[in-house]
């Protein structure tokens, strides 16, 4: 039936939990349904959940994203940083130069078409004559990150208020 986005007390997105979770929670009196799904509901009277809010703030200890494939080319919107293109295969790319000092991490790769990544070879950006469309920076919180993700893929339109930086994709 679907996700369900689960903000803290202070409607900071906290993860994104199955409907059934969310339910029982909503039941025990643990957390409060903000948003429903539109005509879907469990029995009368009790709708879907798509968004719900603990009733009690939850300290939650900071895990970093982790830096994968997926998670990089989800960060850069699948479009080449360099040409911008999203048709042709993706591959991912160093900034610097992995051979020249640079590291395995957030601000240093990005999402590069293969012949963007030919063409710069084993240099810099700036000695390629090839300016980032967007600097590479570590995503926000993986719940944030997840949510936008979701809505990305085209559904949970009524996350948005919720989730901070949420654009709408570029029409491609």
């Amino acid at each position: 039936m679907g996700s369900v986005l689960v903000l803290n007390a202070s409607y900071e997105p906290l993860n994104v939990t199955s409907w059934r979770r969310a339910t029982v929670m909503v039941l025990k009196g643990k957390a409060e349904g903000l948003e429903h799904s539109p005509g879907r509901q469990l029995r009368p009277g009790l709708g879907l959940p798509t968004v719900i809010r603990l009733r009690q703030f939850v300290r939650v200890p900071f895990r970093p994203l982790p830096l994968t494939r997926r998670n990089v080319f989800h960060r850069d919107g699948h479009r080449c940083q360099y040409c911008g293109s999203s048709s042709e295969r993706l591959s991912i790319d160093h900034v610097l130069p992995r051979s020249r000092g640079g590291s395995n991490s957030w601000d240093n790769v990005t999402t590069a078409c293969l012949r963007c990544n030919v063409h710069k070879g084993n240099r810099t950006p700036k000695e390629a004559s090839m300016p980032l469309h967007s600097a590479p920076r570590r995503p926000v919180s993986g719940a944030v990150f997840e949510a936008q993700r979701q809505m990305a893929n085209g559904g949970h339109r009524e996350w948005a208020k919720y989730v901070d930086g949420w654009e709408e994709p570029l029409a491609s």
